[in-house]
Order: C-alpha cells, then sequence, then structure tokens
C-alpha cells in the first residue's frame, strides 16, 4: 500500500512513518502544506497513495484564541480540502484529533467514548472539531483518532518541545514550580500512539477511534511523576486553572474510553506512567549516543 504521511516532521509524524505497514511517502509542511490546496493536490496526484495520513495541525492552544483564522485555516479548511483530495484520488484518510473537542461538560467524571457529544471551550478545540466534521462528511474512508497530552522524543514539532521536556527544563531554573491541579486528562507517549494507530490501520474498521495511554492525571500529578522518576526533588505547588491564567480554556475533565480501540485490536494500551517511565530511559539513551 502507498501511504503519505502529512506532517512528517513533527513528533507523532517521525514516529509513525517507520511503523506503518507499505510504501511510505514522508511528506513535511514544506513539501505539502495543509492550506496550500493546489500545490498539495498535485503532490498527491503524483503519489496516488492508497491512504493519506494527516500529522500536520496548528497546535498553539493559547495563540488560537486571538488567531483563530490562523487555526481554522490549518485544522478546519485545510482539513475539508484534504478530505476532498483524498475523496478524489478515492484514498482514505487517517486524521488526528484531540481531547480538546470535548470540555463543555464541566461536571464530568466519566471518560468520553466516541459517541459522546462533542462541546470544545477554546478556538483550537473549535476549530479540530469543524475538521473532524469535514473529514467524516466529505472522506467516505476515514480514521479520525482522538488523543490527548501529547509528548515524544522529537519534541513537539513546531512549538519545539513538550510538556515533559519543558517541566525538566524548569526544573534546572527555577526554585519553585507552579502546575495546573484541576484538568484531568491522560498524557499520552507518541511512541505508543504511532504503534497503536498502525495497528488500528490494518482495519477497515474505519471511524472515530480514542487512543490513549491507560488511566488518567492532572497536569499537577504528571509533572511530579516526572520529577520523580527523573530523580529530581523540584518542588512543585498546585495551582487552579484561573491561577495560571492561560489565555485559553481547557477541559476540565477530558479522559478518554479506549475500549473501542482495545476491542477492534485486542491492545490495552499501557498506563500513562509506565509510558513516561519508557520516554525518560528512551530519552537518555538518545541523549549517551549523541555524547
Amino acid at each position: 500500500m502507498k501511504i503519505a504521511v502529512l506532517g512528517s516532521a513533527g513528533q507523532l509524524g517521525r514516529d509513525l512513518c517507520g511503523r506503518l505497514s507499505g510504501q511510505v511517502t514522508a511528506l513535511t509542511r514544506s513539501q505539502a502544506d495543509i492550506t496550500q490546496t493546489e500545490t498539495l493536490g498535485r503532490t498527491l496526484e503524483q503519489i496516488r497513495p492508497q491512504m493519506v495520513v494527516n500529522c500536520a495541525a496548528y497546535n498553539y492552544v493559547d495563540r488560537a484564541e486571538n488567531e483563530p483564522e490562523a487555526a481554522f485555516a490549518t485544522n478546519a479548511w485545510g482539513v475539508r480540502q484534504l478530505a476532498l483530495l483524498c475523496k478524489r484520488i478515492d484514498a482514505c484518510l487517517v486524521h488526528f484529533s484531540t481531547d480538546y473537542v470535548f470540555g463543555l461538560d464541566a461536571a464530568r467524571t466519566l471518560p468520553y467514548s466516541e459517541t459522546d457529544s462533542p462541546g470544545p471551550v477554546s478556538a483550537y478545540g473549535l476549530s479540530k472539531l469543524v475538521g473532524e466534521y469535514w473529514v467524516q462528511s466529505l472522506c467516505p474512508k476515514f480514521f479520525i483518532i482522538r488523543t490527548c497530552g501529547l509528548y515524544g522524543v522529537w519534541g513537539s514539532g513546531g512549538k519545539g518541545s513538550n510538556f515533559v521536556e519543558t517541566m525538566l527544563r524548569l526544573a534546572g531554573e527555577l526554585k519553585q514550580l507552579r502546575v495546573v491541579l484541576d484538568q484531568r486528562c491522560t498524557p499520552t507517549f507518541s511512541r505508543d500512539l504511532a504503534e497503536w494507530t498502525a495497528a488500528i490501520l490494518q482495519s477497515q474498521d474505519y471511524g472515530i477511534y480514542h487512543l490513549t495511554n491507560g488511566g488518567s492525571s492532572t497536569w499537577y500529578e504528571f509533572a511530579s511523576a516526572i520529577f520523580d522518576l527523573a530523580g529530581l526533588k523540584t518542588n512543585v505547588t498546585p495551582i487552579s486553572s484561573l491561577q495560571f491564567g492561560a489565555a485559553a480554556s481547557r477541559p476540565c475533565y477530558s479522559v478518554l474510553d479506549c475500549t473501542k480501540f482495545t476491542r477492534h485490536t485486542g491492545i490495552n494500551p499501557r498506563s500513562w506512567k509506565d509510558a513516561l517511565s519508557a520516554y525518560l530511559d528512551e530519552r537518555k539513551l538518545r541523549a549517551s549516543s549523541v555524547s
């Protein structure tokens, strides 16, 4: 099978390209910009893939509040054009989305299933939800994979970092860190997401899938685990979202139920803490191999 991967230079794209079965063409933004319809169309027409995997996205959650046009250009209108292109060349579209399509139910305490009604609370979340709707309405063959709190050894694409790396850096710069306690989700290792995505793509069971590591955590709990596993004695103070004062609202609770994925593949995602430990081990190996 011929597979084209958009956004191949990002943390998920890099982890995913080596795990897909078939003839994979890795496309960076400079080679295939999702907002440049004509150029993207010519590229896909030349490759003629049977599957297009979209790892490209606008992920600046806070910035999107002040520049929603940029978020929608990539996450919504660019995805619309990509869905139309995939329909034209009869390709399956694999599109990654986010737990931030939820959040409107502030009293939620149960993991969200794929059939639960979305309700974003930020411009970023809304742009991703609109992209989902375009994929579902325009492309007959699709996988929409919602994930959460992604981090990987390749950093975070255009953002240049991820939560784990940011915490480790700040631990060396500040005497005390303040981390949000009232947002619960499931941090997810991009390598795990890549492996599990490759597994679900072996089927033709199209549709929406939730795919994260197991369990749940607040960002404060996640930061505390990072320092504990890294052997760092760092003073971390829990604070509220209101105290943190981010420009964009986040869901208070956005844990995703991955039962559907397990039912289709037989795979039980490992816990977020086991995944974090594996990430830190891999990070050490890469650092030692460079030095």
